[in-house]
Parts: structure tokens; sequence; C-alpha cells
């Protein structure tokens, strides 16, 4: 019999059993949910082209083949194959093909022999590589189409984030008016009535509550703009040549009276601080005098340090320790997060936290370039150590 016919003729037991050994390899893991249907896919129609091919009497006709394995790689990528997986399919196939045929090939001559094994690897070889390169596109295709879906929900969520900032911005600018008018005024009544008489104590009393209400929520609102306008972008540089004990020096004289109330000393040691620096004054003192007045606040009994020094490579380096409580282990790697506030042993928190002060202080420091670290033990203190370029870069 004609090889070619032969084939042709097998055609359907070379399916049933490809279809099987496609089945039972452990290694075509994505052919386990399909049916027959779905595994077989364009493989009668290789079969019939390799037929074709084989044919003594026709004319070789490699379009079929291009068609069959286009439409395989094709659908094989929208079933979620690998590339590994497709290889391995037409691997089987092609021992398949030769164990059908096997008892033909022992009946033909060498020549033969040698002529039917080597089209039959042709035009496996041939559907191998058209297989492939539809698989490639398809995925191109959807990978394309992904970025794209990602692109459009990246816009809208950017969109989004910009509108809540705005939303943000807006309501805190819109609650800074009233509250600014509530504090002066209540600031003005109280020093009318301490003036006029002793008697109103508990007038005066309540006027102080709503005054320190006012002024909490007012520094709160102050200091979620000031995040809102680190992440919008908003905030910009403004370099300037300063002189670091100076300014030390203001941080110092400004929050001295808050720690002298608690009984803390504070030390400032910057003999080994460079002369000057090039960076954004304003932003290092909120730097500074953030992270010292939280030393303030969770430190009762010990000292407040300052240091400032030389570090490597064309850095210096500000440090602040306290006495204080002392952060736990597992808070350390949150301490920087917005809103995220430290408890004290009774699992309360200072009414004056906001959870936003050093969230701020790593927003600025990242604006200066630099970058903080934290050195924390609970019961002993803490040390937050900012080093920064000598010469920020716009």
């Amino acid at each position: 019999m004609d090889l070619s016919e032969f084939l042709l003729e097998k055609t359907d037991t070379i399916i049933v059993n490809w279809v099987e050994a496609v089945r039972q390899d452990n290694n075509i893991e994505s052919a386990n949910d399909l049916s027959r249907k779905g595994i077989e896919n364009h493989i009668g129609h290789v079969l019939s082209a390799l037929a074709t091919v084989l044919s003594e009497s026709q004319n070789s006709e490699i379009q079929p083949i291009v068609d069959a394995s286009l439409h395989h790689g094709s659908l094989r990528a929208e079933q979620g194959f690998s590339a590994a997986e497709i290889a391995r399919e037409y691997r089987i196939l092609r021992q398949v093909i030769f164990s059908i045929l096997e008892p033909q090939l022992l009946q033909a001559s060498t020549s033969e022999v040698m002529r039917t094994v080597r089209l039959i690897n042709i035009v496996l070889d041939e559907a191998i590589g058209r297989c492939f390169q539809s698989y490639t596109e398809q995925r191109l295709s959807e990978l394309e189409q992904l970025q794209n879906h990602l692109t459009l929900n990246n816009q809208e969520l950017s969109r989004l984030v910009r509108a809540n900032q705005d939303n943000l911005s807006h309501l805190a600018h819109e609650l800074k008016t009233p509250l600014t008018s509530i504090i002066g005024y209540s600031d003005l009544f109280l020093r009318l009535q301490r003036q006029k008489t002793k008697d109103n104590v508990n007038n005066l009393e309540h006027i102080e509550r709503v005054l320190r209400s006012g002024r909490k929520l007012l520094h709160l609102i102050n200091d979620a703009l000031e995040l809102s306008r680190y992440e919008a972008g908003q905030m910009k540089l403004h370099p300037a040549s300063i002189h670091v004990d100076k300014l030390i020096n203001d941080v110092y004289e400004m929050l001295e009276p808050l720690a002298r109330n608690k009984n803390l000393p504070i030390e400032v040691d910057c003999d080994r601080a460079p002369d000057e620096v090039v960076t954004d004054s304003l932003r290092l003192q909120q730097i500074v005098t953030n992270l010292v007045s939280n030393a303030i606040r969770y430190t009762e009994t010990g000292k407040i340090k300052i240091t400032c020094q030389m570090w490597e490579n064309d850095k210096w380096a500000i440090a602040i320790s306290d006495t204080g409580v002392g952060i736990h282990f597992e808070d350390q790697t949150q301490i920087f997060e917005s809103y995220f506030r430290v408890a004290l042993s009774d699992k309360s928190y200072l009414p004056e936290s906001t959870g936003l002060g050093l969230a701020i202080v790593s927003r600025l420091v990242k604006l200066l370039q630099g970058e903080i670290k934290l050195d924390s033990q609970v019961g002993v203190g803490s040390t937050f150590t900012v080093i920064l370029p000598l010469s920020v870069k716009v």
C-alpha cells in the first residue's frame, strides 16, 4: 500500500492514540480539562497535509500544513498552553506516526524509508515552526491588550487619586477658615476674661478646651495638607546655602521651653557638622522640628540629644536621640506610614498624636534626596538618623 494512502487510512487511529498519549503525559497539564475535540484541534489537517506530501502521484502542497499549524498555535494560546507543552505535543505526534507506519516501513525499500522519514520530519518541523509563530503572535496580542487595559486602569486610578487629593485639599482649606476664626476669637475672649475677673474659672476652662481642640484640629489639617501636596507632586525644592549650626540653634530656641517644662535638657553636639550645606532650609527645619518635638513628647525622664556630623560619600547626618518609651520592633516597619500611631504600655495614644508627623518627615527626607534610619529599644529610647547630601540636586 502507498504510504500516503496508508497514513490517510490510519488518521483516525493516529489521532485517538495521540489524544490518549497527550492526556496521560504529566508534562501537558493544560490538556487535563479539555475535551477530545479540544485536544485534537487541527491535527487531522496536519496529517492530511502530511499524506499529500508523501504521495508520489500528487504535487507537494505546503499551504494546508501552514494553515492547520497556524490554527493549532492560535487555539493553544487561547487554551493557555505553554510553549513547552506544545513542543511536547508534536514530539508525541511524531512518535505515534512512526509507530503506526512501522509495519509498512519494514516492508519498504531503504530509499523509500529514508524518503518517508525525511518528509515526515520536514513536514512536522514546518508544522511546529508555524504553530509557534501563531502561538507567539497570539500571546503578543494578548499582552498588548492586557497592557492597554492596565494603562486605562492606571489612568483611571490616577484620576481618582488626583480627585481624592483635590477633594481633601479643598475640604482642608474650607475647614481652616472657620477653625482659624474659632481659635482667634477664643484666644481673644480668654485674654479679655482673664483681665476682667477671676470669678469665671469654669467658663475659662471651657474656653481653654475649645482653644486646645481647635489648635489640635488645625494642626491635623495642616499635616494632611502637607502630605497631600507631597503626594500630588506640588512640593518643590528651594535649595540655598545654609549654616547648619544656625538652623539647629533656631530649632533649639523654639523647642527648649517645651523640654524645660518636662525637666528635659536638650544637648546639642554639632562640632563635626559641615559649616554649610546646600538644601531647602524650610524643609530641613520641618524635619528637625518634628523629630525633636516627638522626642520631647515621648520622653518623661532623661534627655534629648541633637548630633550633627559629616558622613561618607559627600553626605552629612543629623541624629535626634531620646530616652523615651521606645518603639517595639514590629512597629518600626510601619512607623513612617500615614496615621500610624505607636501605642503606649497601656495601649492608649498620646492625645497630641495624629500619626502624621513621622510620615511627613519621611517624605520630606525623600524630597531632600536623603534617607532616614531608626534605632529604638522599648524602655531605653529611640534615635532617628537623617542622612542627607551636602548639596541637593535640582
